[in-house]
C-alpha cells in the first residue's frame, strides 16, 4: 500500500468513528478501537509517525485525566479509591498468573507478563468515557478515576520491580520527572494567568503543556520507562490551576478539543490495529478463557466495594474498571520484545486487552449508565441551558 494514502485512510477512520459514535450513542473510543482492529486486519499498516502520535495521545489523555481529579475529594475518599483500585489490580494479577503458570504450563516470566497485562484498567478509556458522559464532574467519576490510577500504579510498579533492569538513565528519568512536576506545579500559573499569553490564537499555554509531556516521553524512552505515571501526577498537581478561574477552565476545554480532534483518536486506532484476528482465532479457546478470567477476577475485586461505596454505580464502576488498553499493551509489547512471550501469546494478550476496552465499556454505557444520579442530571440540565 502506498505510504501517502495511510494518513488519508486514518483521517477517514477518525471521521467515521465520530459519526458512528453519535449515531449509536456510544463512546467514540470504542468505535475507534473497533475500526482500528478491522482496518489493521484488512492490511492497513502502522507507520512511525502514527506510533509516536499514539504514544503522545495516551500520555495526553492520562494528563487530562489527572487534571480532572478533585484532590480534596481524593483525600476525603482515599480509602474507597485505594481499596477498589488495589483489589482491581491484585485479584486479576494473581488469578491470571496462577492460571497461566499452573493450568496451561506457561513459564514464570510469560505468566507474570500475562498477569500484569490483564490486571490493568485503562485510564485513557475510563477518562474518555467519563468526559463524554459528563460523569467526570461527579463524585462517582472522580473516585473512579482515582481508583483507576491506583490500579495502573500497581501494574507499573509490578512491571518495573519484576522485569526492568535499572540503569543511570532510569534514575535520570525519575529525577527529571520529579523536577518537571515540582517546577510545573509551582510555575504554571505564571503561564496560564499571564495577560500576554492568555486567549491567543497561537495557544502558547497548550504548547507549554505539550512541551512538558514531550520531555516526559523523551526521558522515559532513555530510561526504558513509561511516561504515563508522571504525566498523571503532573495533571493531578496542576488540576488546581484548571479550576481556579473560568479562563483556566476554558483553557482545559480548548486543550481537550485539540486532543480529541486528532491526537487521542490515533491512540485508540493504533491500539486496535495491534490485534491479529488470525492468531486469536488459532487459539480462540485460550483467548476466551483469559478474557473471562479477567472479567471474573475484576468483578470479584471491584463490585462489592464499589456497590458499598458508590451508591447506584456499582456495576458501572466494575465494568469500567475491567477495561484495559495502555498498560496492558505496554506490558505485552515489553514481554514480546524481551523474549518472555511469543507472537501467539502476544496476540492473545493484546486481543484480550483490546476486547476488554470495548466489551465492558459497551455494556456499561448501554445498560448500566447511572443516569439517575443527581449530579448527572444537573450536568445535563446545565448543558441544555448553554
Amino acid at each position: 500500500m502506498p505510504a501517502d494514502i495511510t494518513p488519508l485512510l486514518v483521517g477517514l477512520l477518525i471521521f467515521l468513528s465520530s459519526l458512528i459514535s453519535l449515531w449509536l450513542g456510544l463512546s467514540v473510543a470504542i468505535i475507534e478501537i473497533t475500526l482500528g482492529a478491522i482496518a489493521g486486519n484488512l492490511g492497513l499498516q502502522t507507520e512511525e509517525w502514527m506510533l509516536y502520535m499514539a504514544t503522545f495521545g495516551g500520555i495526553l489523555l492520562t494528563y487530562l485525566a489527572g487534571t480532572e481529579i478533585d484532590t480534596r475529594l481524593m483525600r476525603e475518599k482515599f480509602k474507597e479509591s485505594f481499596i477498589i483500585g488495589a483489589l482491581s489490580f491484585l485479584l486479576p494479577f494473581t488469578g491470571v498468573f496462577l492460571f497461566a503458570h499452573y493450568a496451561i504450563n506457561w513459564d514464570i516470566n510469560s505468566s507474570l507478563i500475562a498477569g500484569i497485562a490483564l490486571s490493568t484498567t485503562s485510564l485513557a478509556v475510563v477518562y474518555a468515557v467519563l468526559v463524554e458522559t459528563g460523569l467526570n464532574r461527579t463524585e462517582l467519576g472522580k473516585i473512579l478515576m482515582a481508583a483507576t490510577f491506583i490500579t495502573d500504579m500497581g501494574t507499573a510498579l509490578a512491571l518495573s520491580i519484576v522485569f526492568i533492569k535499572p540503569s543511570w538513565y532510569t534514575g535520570l528519568f525519575m529525577l527529571v520527572s520529579v523536577i518537571i512536576i515540582v517546577f510545573a506545579a509551582g510555575f504554571s500559573h505564571r503561564v496560564f494567568e499571564n495577560p500576554i499569553l492568555k486567549n491567543k490564537v497561537i495557544e502558547p499555554e497548550i504548547k507549554y503543556v505539550f512541551l512538558l509531556l514531550l520531555a516526559f516521553i523523551y526521558f522515559a524512552n532513555l530510561g526504558d520507562g513509561h511516561a504515563v505515571l508522571p504525566a498523571f501526577l503532573l495533571g493531578l498537581l496542576m488540576s488546581k490551576h484548571f479550576s481556579e478561574t473560568s479562563q483556566t477552565r476554558e483553557l482545559r476545554n480548548r486543550l481537550r478539543t485539540v486532543a480529541y480532534a486528532v491526537i487521542t483518536p490515533l491512540f485508540f486506532i493504533v491500539g486496535g490495529m495491534k490485534i491479529s484476528f488470525a492468531l486469536i482465532y488459532s487459539a480462540f479457546g485460550l483467548f476466551l478463557v483469559f478474557f473471562v478470567l479477567k472479567m471474573v477476577t475484576k468483578f470479584i475485586g471491584v463490585y462489592f466495594f464499589a456497590k458499598r461505596y458508590l451508591s447506584g454505580g456499582g456495576m458501572y464502576t466494575t465494568l469500567l474498571m475491567s477495561t484495559g488498553l495502555t498498560f496492558g499493551t505496554i506490558s505485552s509489547v515489553f514481554g514480546l520484545n524481551a523474549g518472555y512471550i511469543d507472537q501467539v501469546q502476544y496476540s492473545i494478550l493484546v486481543g484480550v486487552v483490546v476486547a476488554s476496552a470495548v466489551i465492558p465499556t459497551f455494556i456499561a454505557q448501554k445498560w448500566f449508565m447511572p443516569v439517575h444520579s443527581e449530579d448527572v442530571l444537573d450536568i445535563n440540565i446545565n448543558n441544555n441551558q448553554r
